[in-house]
């Protein structure tokens, strides 16, 4: 059942994703998604999760990564979008940039193991 705003519970997010629930929540326990949680703590996915889980479903599936690979992207690739508007923000002062940038490439060094 879709909710207002494009939110599904997690049997309409499965069966839209070819996905058991059970697999949802497993991916949920490792922190690959974050569902909200209605009132009655029962989970709603929006449009974005929906997203993530395609892209980790495909990730698994297609590319052939295991989870613990899929984490490692995901973190990689929410340091590369934070570092975007650093590159392209004419309002940010090149020292100010300079400094979010070494910071976050220290970031890709951590998660990379490098």
């Amino acid at each position: 059942m879709a909710l207002a705003q494009d939110l599904y519970l997690i049997s309409v997010a499965a069966r839209m994703l070819g996905m058991h629930p059970q697999t949802l929540r497993k991916y949920e326990r490792l922190g690959l998604v974050q569902p909200p949680r209605t009132l009655g703590s029962m989970r709603v996915y929006t449009r974005r999760e929906i997203d993530r889980l395609r892209l980790i479903k495909h990730l698994v599936d297609e590319v052939g990564v295991n989870l613990a690979g899929v984490q490692r992207l995901l973190s990689v690739a929410e340091v590369v979008e934070r570092m975007r508007p650093l590159l392209y923000d004419e309002h940010v002062g090149r020292t100010d940039a300079r400094q979010h940038l070494a910071r976050e490439v220290e970031a890709l060094s951590r998660i990379l193991g490098l």
